[in-house]
């Protein structure tokens, strides 16, 4: 008799605990370092040069509402994969551009998806993604404004937490497809 629980394939258990590491570790503050750390511990990849190159682009890079962090991270754990490991190798950097652009298009979409935006979301940095969820951005460098953004949920479950864990998913998504068919080719 066959049970009717499906059984997680382990790149699915690998996707959903690299969601939640980051979503945990965001807890401690740092989108960036979050995403990044989950995909290096769960995926095995990367060290922790590369882990500390990412505390100064949390918050949109410094704090400044450009490019949210999350992202990035992601996008630094995509890197340590497919990236170039010679300047010269511009043949690589071009190839490295797909993917990233896919995980891109994916987290703007997994996040329109679960926190239910309408429409589109036209870009990825920090400040529109705050007024999406918030309904207004902040200025976390200014004491008043993190306040405000820590009042509105931003390291709540529904908020930056979710953005960091939603950033993971799609990374990991991404690397591991990367991986297999590098396996399979």
């Amino acid at each position: 008799m066959y049970s009717s629980v499906t059984m997680m394939s382990e790149d699915q258990r690998l996707i959903q605990e690299a969601r939640k590491k980051a979503h945990d570790y965001d807890r401690y503050s740092g989108c960036s370092q979050s995403v990044l750390g989950s995909l290096q511990e769960t995926l095995n990849i990367g060290n922790r040069e590369s882990f500390k190159a990412a505390t100064v682009l949390s918050g949109g890079i410094a704090r400044s509402g450009e490019t949210c962090g999350a992202l990035i991270g992601a996008l630094m754990a995509l890197g340590l994969v497919v990236g170039r490991e010679r300047m010269e190798d511009t043949e690589q950097y071009r190839e490295a551009m797909k993917p990233a652009g896919e995980l891109s298009d994916s987290f703007k979409e997994a996040l329109r998806a679960e926190f239910g935006f309408e429409g589109e979301l036209k870009s990825t940095l920090c400040r529109e993604i705050q007024e999406k969820i918030y309904g207004r951005s902040f200025d976390l460098n200014k004491a008043e404004d993190y306040n405000a953004f820590i009042e509105a949920g931003g390291h709540s479950d529904e908020g930056c937490l979710k953005v960091s864990g939603i950033a993971a998913q799609v990374g990991a998504e991404k690397i591991l497809e990367i991986l297999k068919n590098r396996r399979l080719g």
